[in-house]
C-alpha cells in the first residue's frame, strides 16, 4: 500500500523517514518528492508498506509531531495521466 506523507520539515531526508516508518513495520520504499532545479524537499513523501503495516502507521503517526510539523498522512492516490505531449501545430 502506497501512503503519501505530507507536512515534512524542510530538513527531512529520505533515511529520516524511513526511520520513522520502520519503527511501525518493514518499509518497502520511502520516495522524499525534490525540487528538479534545486533538489531541496517539497514537504512531501510517498512510503510503501504492507496494508496492514500501513494502516497502523496512519493510525499512529497521523498528526505525530515530526521536526516540529504535525504529519499528514493517508493513503495515497493514483493521479490521473496526464495527455503526452501532442506537439502539433495548429494553424
Amino acid at each position: 500500500m502506497k501512503l503519501y506523507v505530507g507536512n515534512l520539515p524542510w530538513s527531512a531526508s529520505e533515511e529520516d523517514v524511513r526511520e520513522l516508518f520502520s519503527a511501525i513495520g518493514e518499509t518497502h520504499s520511502v520516495n522524499l518528492i525534490t525540487e528538479r532545479d534545486t533538489g531541496r524537499s517539497r514537504g512531501f513523501a510517498f512510503v510503501e508498506m504492507s496494508k496492514e503495516n500501513a494502516e497502523r502507521a496512519i493510525s499512529e503517526l497521523n498528526g505525530q509531531d515530526f521536526g516540529g510539523r504535525p504529519l499528514r498522512i493517508n493513503e495515497a492516490l493514483d493521479r490521473p495521466r496526464r495527455g503526452g505531449g501532442g506537439g502539433g501545430r495548429r494553424f
